[in-house]
């Protein structure tokens, strides 16, 4: 189990918590110090089954300055991708990668709740 977090997160965190009170072992990977690459983005979003909107932290504020609320209609998919690829703080978190599975924001909490 492959958790991808920011420290400062509070869904993250709680996350965690969740993780460590059902002693449940997991890999922790902080998402602004090693940033997702083009390709894990583009296998996760495959393996997630979610639009690829649902992978941009939206409520960020990388994501309001750059106005990618207007720009990533026009842009390709492959272009999304390149794009989350240049910053973690693009990326909506967290992000679980369980049994082959993928689940990114909300989908975390409500997962590992049911573990």
């Amino acid at each position: 189990m492959l958790l991808i977090c920011y420290k400062k997160c509070g869904t993250c965190r709680k996350v965690e918590k969740i993780l460590q009170e059902k002693n449940i072992e997991y890999e922790y990977r902080n998402i602004d110090t090693e940033n997702p690459t083009f390709k894990e983005l583009k296998l996760w979003h495959e393996k997630s089954e979610l639009t690829i909107q649902k992978f941009f932290n939206s409520s960020g504020m990388i994501y309001r300055e750059q106005k990618l609320k207007d720009k990533l209609p026009e842009m390709s998919l492959e272009e999304k991708y390149e794009l989350l690829a240049t910053n973690g703080m693009l990326v909506k978190r967290p992000i679980l990668l369980h049994h082959e599975k993928v689940y990114v924001g909300p989908q975390v909490k409500k997962y590992v709740e049911n573990l």
